[in-house]
């Protein structure tokens, strides 16, 4: 019984298909953007730091409260001769010190201490709005390969029937040794294609995978996840001056250079507080030695209070030093600024033109896609007719897969743009869309059923 048991459990674990014991997650995209955001390296140092601006508020903010503090000491003099004071010297006392008046600094301080952890989060949010335009990409990207390698395996195993079929022909004395050589470089130089989509297609999935903040397994050849969907066009229809007005707006990056502006100005009245009285009052219990026999007995004790006033009447200019080195941070931070909205403008040009351009790119190529494909049509019924080389339909045939790779490419590139477009505005895709109200449903209609698409070579090169 035991002897059934076991064997049961080891088929269990050791029978069950790979799948099943160790089932790989799939995401979508949106789900690969949520768990960037909550496992990617970055982000996590970016949250960190805004954890850190908090502490320092709460520095900053002790200036406001009473310090309670304690101190004390005890010292034994070797005996000196002619002296009746007495060899030990001892005091400890308990000290209650609170600020009345800092010449503004624990003010500006704590001012900026706030104004800090608004910087730290909008450095936040803009690295999560970077991130997330990764992921997008890189989830992208990975369609784009995933698809490539599915059209140049359909190519290669295309190519690899028609050499055979030519080798039968051959054999058949039907054709000639020039036709199956042409069937053997043809194949031979898609092979390497397919090679190469390949390896992109693993390094998309190492670079979402370090997005994602996910290790490798080391010698791994599978995937540690999945993706579902496919490589989609949708049409867009962003304005410029809306996307600009948007990223002026909206951008974190710019609303952080703000910040800095704004902490400068604040440390410049730290800087001027140097300059002026800092009072502080105190009270406490104190107990003390008395070293002098004539004045009392040794053991003394008693309640202290009073008010300390320090003023800097003169410190070698370095205060004002200090305060021309802020001015010289302000300025500078006044031209991060004005250089920060200007590189997110560049940005959102840039990403707005190339967004132009994959939309061109992408309605040429898919015209040329179907001319390609009749071009095949032609060369395979010219070839039947005896008016046509199999040179002919092997060079359609290449032609159709390659208009079909640019136009996934394209495909690929709109959405890109696309991404970046969002990123440089910090809005989502949808509400850059400014012209969905004037799309035709037709023409959505006609989009989609292109884009169901995805660029499978003819199944055969032969038909006849």
């Amino acid at each position: 019984m035991r002897l059934e048991f076991a064997a049961v459990a080891l088929l269990l674990i050791f029978g069950l298909p790979a799948p099943l014991q160790a089932a790989v997650p799939t995401y979508t995209v949106e789900e690969a953007v949520a768990l960037a955001q909550a496992q990617n390296p970055e982000i996590a140092i970016a949250r960190k730091k805004v954890q850190g601006a908090r502490g320092g508020w709460v520095e900053a903010r002790s200036g406001y409260l009473p310090s309670l503090s304690s101190s004390g000491l005890y010292d034994k003099r070797q005996t000196q001769s002619e002296t009746n004071l007495r060899q030990e010297d001892y005091n400890a006392i308990l000290r209650l010190d609170q600020n009345l008046y800092t010449g503004g600094a624990v003010t500006s301080q704590v001012a900026i201490a706030r104004l800090n952890i608004g910087k730290a989060n909008y450095e936040l949010q803009e690295i999560v709005s970077r991130v997330t335009m990764d992921v997008r990409i890189a989830f992208n990207e990975l369609l784009l390969n995933r698809a490539k390698v599915h059209v140049r395996e359909e190519s290669v195993r295309v190519l690899d029937e028609e050499l055979k079929n030519q080798q039968q022909q051959l054999s058949a004395g039907i054709v000639g040794k020039l036709n199956v050589q042409r069937a053997e470089v043809a194949l031979a130089n898609e092979r390497p294609e397919l090679f190469n989509a390949q390896t992109e297609l693993k390094n998309s999935y190492l670079r979402l995978a370090e997005l994602f903040g996910t290790d490798a397994h080391p010698g791994g050849q599978a995937a540690p996840f999945e993706i579902s969907g496919e490589l989609q066009y949708r049409p867009n229809h962003p304005d410029l001056n809306n996307c600009l007005a948007r990223a002026d707006a909206n951008r974190w990056v710019i609303k952080a250079r703000q910040k800095d502006i704004e902490i400068e100005d604040r440390q410049y009245v730290l800087d001027r507080s140097a300059s002026r009285p800092h009072v502080r009052a105190f009270s406490g219990y104190e107990i003390y030695s008395e070293r002098d026999p004539a004045v009392g007995s040794e053991f003394n004790y008693g309640g202290v209070v009073g008010i300390n006033a320090t003023w800097n009447i003169f410190d070698g200019f370095a205060t004002k030093g200090r305060m021309q080195a802020t001015r010289a941070r302000r300025g500078a931070a006044v031209e991060a600024l004005a250089a920060a909205r200007r590189s997110v403008a560049s940005e959102v040009r840039s990403a707005f033109f190339d967004l132009q351009q994959a939309e061109r790119v992408l309605e040429t190529e898919t015209k040329n896609v179907q001319t390609a494909d009749e071009a095949l049509e032609m060369a395979k019924g010219n070839f039947a007719a005896g008016l046509g080389t199999q040179l002919d339909i092997l060079q359609a045939a290449s032609d159709v897969t390659r208009t079909r790779t640019t136009r996934l490419s394209a495909i690929y590139l709109h959405n890109v743009a696309l991404a970046r477009l969002a990123h440089a505005c910090d809005s989502s895709a949808e509400a850059l869309d400014f012209g969905s109200n004037i799309k035709d449903t037709r023409n959505e209609r006609r989009g989609a059923a292109q884009v169901s698409d995805l660029a499978r070579p003819p199944e055969k090169l032969s038909q006849r």
